[in-house]
């Protein structure tokens, strides 16, 4: 009989310490008008702060912004908050949920990557944990594009309401009229 040898796998798995988090909190509302979503921020950032306090999460910075992230690139405090997570000043954020990091691919594959490089550890929402797994990585990016398909289709859905009303002979303002011709428009006012 031959003597075999035991080998536990905790005994061969490289020990790893773990990773004290440094929190950014970003809150971010859509518009720059100070009156459209006027408390949108302060109650992102109160939830946050709450969130915090009861998970015992270290919170180094908090940021705020009003800016739509539709397009890549064009949030200077976002882009603030990346360049700092690629100095060592962060490595994890705190955000109200996905959509408020991102809307669009070029943004949220930026954060991937950075989890990618190991740069950034966390990422939590009021409901939700993102860390550099697979499966989490894979949801994020799931999350961050419905919110781009949602953002896609409210233009859609608005294009569609403007050309109901002008068919019902409600006209919205003279710029919103495109793809109208003027026979169209000489045709609804003849009686």
């Amino acid at each position: 009989m031959r003597d075999v040898t035991k080998i536990h796998i905790e005994d061969t798995a490289p020990k790893t310490t773990p990773v004290k988090v440094k929190y950014c909190l970003y809150a971010r509302k859509s518009t720059e008008q100070e009156d459209k979503q006027a408390l949108s921020i302060e109650s992102q950032v109160n939830e946050m702060v709450a969130l915090a306090k009861r998970e015992e999460l270290n919170v180094t910075e908090i940021k705020r912004e009003s800016h739509s992230s539709k397009d890549v690139g064009q949030r200077p405090i976002y882009n603030e908050m990346i360049s700092e997570i690629k100095q060592g000043k962060f490595n994890g954020i705190l955000t109200w949920a996905p959509d408020r990091l991102s809307r669009n691919a070029g943004d949220l594959g930026a954060v991937v990557d950075l989890m990618d490089q190991k740069l950034l550890h966390d990422i939590r929402t009021y409901g939700q944990q993102f860390s550099n797994n697979p499966n989490e990585k894979f949801l994020l990016m799931i999350l961050g594009s419905q919110a781009k398909l949602e953002n896609d289709n409210k233009m859609v859905n608005v294009k569609r309401g403007l050309r109901a009303r002008c068919q019902m002979g409600l006209w919205p303002s003279v710029c919103l009229l495109q793809g109208i011709s003027v026979t169209q428009i000489e045709r609804r006012n003849v009686k």
